[in-house]
Parts: C-alpha cells; sequence; structure tokens
C-alpha cells in the first residue's frame, strides 16, 4: 500500500494535479472576491468563511477526473482489480494521495488566504480545524465520482454534476463551523457533524467506489 501511495503522489505530481494547482486556484478565488465585492472590510469579513470553503471544495474538484482516468488509460486499473491488494484499499490510498497532493496544501494555506479576505482573528484556527476535518470526505467523494465516471470519454464534466451535490453537506457544516469560530460562537454542533460526515465517507464510499469499479471493468 506504501508503494501504492508514493506512485499516486508522484503521478498526481507529474500530471498537474498536484498541490500547485489547487493552491493557485484557491488564491485566484481569494484575490478576484475583494475586486468584485468592494472593499469593504465588515461585508469581506461576514462573508470570508464562506468563500474560503468554496475555493477549497473547487480546488479539490480542479484534479478529480484524472484520479482513476490515467490508469484506465494504461491498464494499470485492470492490473490492480487482480492484485493481491484488495480494491477497496486501492481506492481509499487513491483518497489519500489525493487529499495530501490537494486537501492538505489547502489546509496550510488557508489562513493566508484569510488575511486577504480579512478574516477575523478568532476564526483562522477554526477555518484550518475545519478545513482539516472537512477535506478528506472531499476526495474520498470525489474518489466515488471518479470510479462512476472512469472509461468516459470526456466525463470530466458530468463526473462535476455527480459530486457537487455530494459535496454539500460537507460545504455547509464546514463553512459553519469557521462562521460561527469568527463570530466567537459555539461551534461544537457543526463541527461534530462535519466529523460525522468525513467518517460516514470514509467508512462507506471505499466499498461503494470498488463496486463500481468491478462493473466498470468487466
Amino acid at each position: 500500500m506504501i508503494a501504492l501511495l508514493l506512485r499516486d503522489l508522484k503521478l498526481a505530481m507529474r500530471a498537474g494535479g498536484g498541490f500547485g494547482l489547487g493552491l493557485v486556484f484557491f488564491l485566484i478565488v481569494t484575490t478576484l472576491v475583494p475586486f468584485a465585492v468592494g472593499p469593504q472590510s465588515d461585508l469581506l469579513a461576514s462573508i470570508a468563511p464562506g468563500v474560503l470553503w468554496l475555493g477549497a471544495l473547487l480546488a479539490c474538484l480542479l484534479s478529480l477526473d484524472r484520479l482513476l482516468a490515467l490508469d484506465w488509460e494504461d491498464g494499470t486499473l485492470d492490473l490492480l482489480a487482480t492484485a493481491p491488494l484488495p480494491l477497496e484499499a486501492v481506492v481509499s490510498v487513491k483518497a489519500l494521495a489525493h487529499w495530501i497532493t490537494t486537501g492538505l496544501p489547502l489546509v496550510l494555506a488557508a489562513p493566508v488566504f484569510g488575511v486577504l479576505l480579512n478574516l477575523p482573528a478568532p476564526g483562522f484556527f477554526w477555518l484550518v480545524a475545519s478545513l482539516a476535518v472537512g477535506t478528506p470526505a472531499l476526495s474520498v467523494v470525489g474518489t466515488f465520482g471518479a470510479a462512476l465516471t472512469v472509461g468516459l470519454k470526456r466525463g470530466g464534466l458530468l463526473l462535476s454534476l455527480l459530486v457537487l451535490p455530494l459535496y454539500v453537506p460537507t460545504l455547509i457544516f464546514g463553512a459553519e463551523v469557521a462562521r460561527r469560530g469568527a463570530q466567537g460562537m459555539e461551534t461544537g454542533t457543526p463541527l461534530l457533524m462535519l466529523a460525522g460526515i468525513t467518517l460516514a465517507t470514509i467508512a462507506l464510499l471505499p466499498f461503494a467506489s470498488a463496486a463500481v469499479l468491478r462493473v466498470n471493468l468487466r
């Protein structure tokens, strides 16, 4: 599994789906928003949690179409399906690789981008905490979507349409944690809901992704 993880990390970097692409997109979003809404500090502070979470979500979405497509094209996916390693473990490793190359850099860079949107000081910790808890769910759900569309020509648009509705609960509770934290309010309930969503996706979706892949590989 470690060898597969290292291989996927290298492929993600070489294929242009590494952390650089997501960070650049995240930076573009946080830079353009002040130009769009104006320089009002109070307005930027109020919308910062939602904008930052939406930017992180869309940045995670950018590289999903390459998550399984490269292995499908060169036949590696067929070999992995017949390997001693269970297919559920394969998709879990791929989701982990996607999170390391996309989600983790966004978590680490979020405080810097929060400054650009005038995020209140109490909100920085909760923004990072919510992204750290919620972004793994984005990668796991994205892996499920990639498994559904693997092998389809121009499946990137279909993948986005399938995955975005599944991202909505994570977006709602993640942004709510950051918003409440920025306003000094209690964050326990939305944070627990966010953690529950992440744990549920990690526990269930690898099996669903593996089942879909077995059907597509027949």
